[in-house]
């Protein structure tokens, strides 16, 4: 048993040094300079591959995938969790998330001893009021905390449905099968809140008609109060109450002029799907990989290969149309560090989930294999040790 945890701890805070070698396994993934990956994967469901590459001098994106059961009892229910949270301002919300929301969600589950839409809008407001209780606690000596963000996208499939929760633009698109055809077809199922959306712009306008700046066309983009992209985030309190709106805030976060209602929601958009024979895939990716590739783009790279290395394939491809708007090679791109990264790509993670429909369609009491796996991270069987610091987090402190 001891031999086991050492082994597990240095396999936990192995030197920076190995950022840029393979490890030895793929049991817990591969790290390539600023790329980790886990090509393949089983879950309750199906199979899944994952990836994440780092733009950023701090990784603010965060992912996680748990299955087994979704709750604290023997009974269940038991399926797969799928969470992306793409930070901005910093990697502290994302963070939280990580670490926090499937807890909330496996508690609300027990409690109802069901899985619900209730249950996830209820884990995203435990989340949030969470975070907030952070932010109150470290405003005195970190008061930037109040500036720091994330978007959220979950998805949960339990007794052969599928529920899909996002805020912010995250995106999940679905593969699907036209049997007359033989097409792939891609059908996005979250709604996203960027202001670049005209719809999001008139829910805005319609939710502060009294504020004709609510939302500000600053160099070519749309922004909430000229300062953000999205309508709705975990975190950003500085934006939600105006008790942090003030000093020692630093001034380019604050507003000129109160405020008396939340600017930003934390109020997630919530699609159920039952699932169906044709659905053959779920791709699950934070902005930086649908700021290249469009849904169908995405889609047929995955329909067209094996399924070995999807997610890490979709990195590939997005990036490879980073370097070639900025008329560069891929291979040049890849030798550009961190931090100086962002100025070409942003933080980018790929969850790719392959839906068995015989996996799909059993009844959410029937256990399977127990998986817990962060990106960039560790993977562990539920009720061990908590995962450790990433290769990933370890490259970048």
């Amino acid at each position: 048993m001891l031999s086991r945890l050492m082994n597990f701890l240095r396999a936990c805070w192995r030197s920076s040094s190995d950022r840029y070698a393979h490890t030895s396994s793929d049991a817990v993934g591969r790290q390539d300079g600023l790329l980790w990956y886990k090509d393949t994967g089983q879950h309750l469901n199906g199979e899944f591959s994952m990836a994440v590459v780092q733009a950023n001098n701090l990784l603010e994106d965060q992912s996680q995938i748990e299955s087994g059961s979704l709750s604290s009892l023997e009974s269940g229910p038991y399926g797969t969790f799928v969470g992306i949270y793409d930070g901005h301002g910093g990697p502290e919300t994302s963070r939280y998330i990580n670490d926090h929301l499937f807890h909330h969600l496996k508690r609300f589950t027990t409690e109802q001893q069901s899985m619900s839409v209730d249950v996830i809008r209820k884990a995203f407001q435990a989340t949030e009021e969470g975070f907030l209780s952070v932010v109150t606690k470290q405003w005195p000596m970190k008061p930037q905390i109040a500036a720091v963000g994330s978007c959220c996208l979950v998805g949960v499939i339990c007794g052969g449905t599928l529920y899909v929760a996002n805020l912010g633009d995250s995106r999940v698109v679905l593969g699907r099968l036209v049997k007359a055809t033989g097409e792939v077809l891609a059908v996005q199922l979250s709604a996203e809140h960027n202001a670049g959306i005209e719809s999001v712009r008139q829910e805005l306008h319609s939710l502060h008609p009294d504020d004709s700046h609510i939302v500000v066309l600053k160099h070519n983009v749309w922004r909430v109060k000229g300062i953000i992209q999205v309508s709705r985030s975990i975190g950003d309190v500085y934006l939600k109450k105006a008790e942090f709106n003030r000093e020692p805030l630093l001034a380019k976060f604050r507003l000129r002029e109160p405020f008396k209602r939340p600017i930003l929601s934390s109020e997630p958009s919530i699609l159920v799907h039952p699932l169906q024979p044709h659905d053959q895939f779920l791709i699950f990716a934070s902005d930086g990989l649908w700021e290249h590739l469009s849904n169908q783009e995405a889609v047929d790279i995955v329909q067209n290969h094996p399924r070995n290395g999807s997610a890490r394939r979709l990195v590939k491809a997005a990036l490879q149309e980073a370097a070639k708007k900025r008329e560069m090679r891929y291979s040049d791109l890849k030798k550009i560090d961190r931090g100086v990264r962002r100025h070409f790509h942003d933080d980018t993670t790929v969850i790719v989930v392959f839906l068995d429909s015989n996996l799909v369609s059993r009844a959410s009491t029937v256990k399977g294999p127990t998986l817990s796996i962060r990106g960039g991270g560790i993977s562990l069987p539920a009720n061990t040790l908590a995962p450790c610091a990433t290769p990933v987090e370890l490259a970048t402190t």
